[in-house]
């Protein structure tokens, strides 16, 4: 009944959802849930993993270092998660809203109770292209078990909107020489939205 409920929300009754969600035992340890950020009107938007402990306390994703990062690889192709036009704008939004404690791998049933909310934004979005960030985010996104480094490389379909896989900006901080794939990442995401903006 859920999902069913979720799937004729708009964002102002999703929002209130995802800030009383009990569907799971995340809810007993959150500080609060973490409902994304950007533009509902985004050409791209990006789908991360679980909330760590920072994003947990400032309910937004995609914060310190891992954030910066992320800031940084978006405005080396021309976007940004703050304010401007659609088309350069982004909506970013975690897998889980809720951070699973001591930063633990979510798992597949917290993940499957969280789906229609992820669902719900991403057709509310729109956007033009998924970036899906981390191998949860992809997995879940793509309903894959295959590892990051098969899924990255070539465009996949969410129903009928491209997605482009990469790393997580806070795995690239610990492997460094995986950047460089990440930015073909980026440059392939970039070139995919380019041509649906056409």
């Amino acid at each position: 009944a859920m999902a069913g409920d979720v799937a004729a929300m708009d964002w102002a009754a999703l929002r209130a959802a995802v800030a009383g969600c009990r569907a799971c035992g995340l809810c007993e340890s959150r500080t609060q849930t973490v409902f994304g950020v950007g533009s509902e009107h985004a050409h791209l938007m990006i789908v991360g993993e679980a909330p760590g402990e920072q994003e947990d306390q400032q309910g937004e994703p995609f914060v310190g270092q891992a954030g910066k990062l992320l800031d940084n690889m978006l405005r080396s192709i021309g976007l940004t998660r703050s304010e401007g036009p659609p088309e350069r704008q982004v909506f970013i939004a975690n897998t889980l809203k809720c951070r699973p404690p001591r930063n633990r791998n979510p798992d597949p049933a917290e993940t499957a109770r969280c789906a229609p909310y992820l669902v719900r934004q991403i057709e509310l979005v729109r956007p033009r292209v998924l970036l899906a960030m981390g191998r949860f985010a992809a997995q879940s996104l793509l309903a894959s078990d295959e590892p990051i480094g098969k899924l990255r490389g070539r465009v996949h379909r969410w129903r009928d909107i491209p997605v482009v896989v990469t790393y997580h900006p806070a795995y690239l901080l610990r492997t460094l020489a995986d950047k460089a794939r990440a930015w073909d990442d980026l440059c392939l995401a970039a070139a995919v939205l380019e041509g649906e903006q056409r």
